[in-house]
């Protein structure tokens, strides 16, 4: 069985690694788009990352371009809209595929670790409001789903995207992941 800390990701400016330095943090694991009406759950994020990170608690943002075209930008592109519109601080990386045959690795894991998505229906009852068709489940649904990782790299809980972080399903996951030291 693969160990999520042995996934080979880079970085927002290229460079290989693996998510091994975040061994024994809590982490929330975002696919994120700098054009999706989710967009401005960055600054949720980046509020929450600050509130949080000092107790063990990291989020990685993963860009995909999956859903409708909503990341057609360069990893420069990205790091820059981050940055600027979100003063976005927490790590980001470089953009991945997390739907498909050609999925990441990092996304074939988590999906296959938690193959339901809390709050799911409801994000596709939305997306058939717009005429778009969602995928199929265990799939990615669309930008912003979010993976909870408990310390030992545990999938702990996975919710939709337009689930909001002030959730209280969402915000219990990570208090018990990060009292679980």
């Amino acid at each position: 069985m693969t160990d999520i800390y042995d996934i080979a990701v880079k970085d927002i400016d290229g460079n290989e690694m693996t998510l091994e330095p975040f061994c024994d943090k809590v982490l929330l694991i975002v696919n994120v788009a700098s054009k999706c009406g989710l967009t401005p759950q960055y600054e949720g994020l980046q509020a929450l990352y600050e509130q949080t990170k000092d107790l063990g608690f990291e989020i990685l943002g993963f860009p995909a371009n999956d859903f409708a075209g909503q990341e057609p930008g360069t990893d420069e592109d990205i790091k820059s809209f981050c940055s600027t519109q979100y003063n976005v601080t927490f790590p980001m990386f470089s953009k991945v595929q997390v739907t498909g045959e050609d999925k990441h690795p990092l996304y074939d894991y988590l999906t296959q670790e938690a193959p339901v998505t809390i709050n799911r229906s409801e994000m596709e009852e939305k997306l058939k409001g717009y005429d778009m068709e969602p995928t199929q489940a265990p799939e990615v649904v669309w930008n912003f789903e979010k993976f909870i990782i408990s310390r030992s790299g545990q999938v702990l809980g996975r919710f939709a995207p337009n689930t909001p972080l002030d959730d209280t399903n969402l915000v219990s996951t990570i208090r018990v992941a990060l009292a679980n030291g």
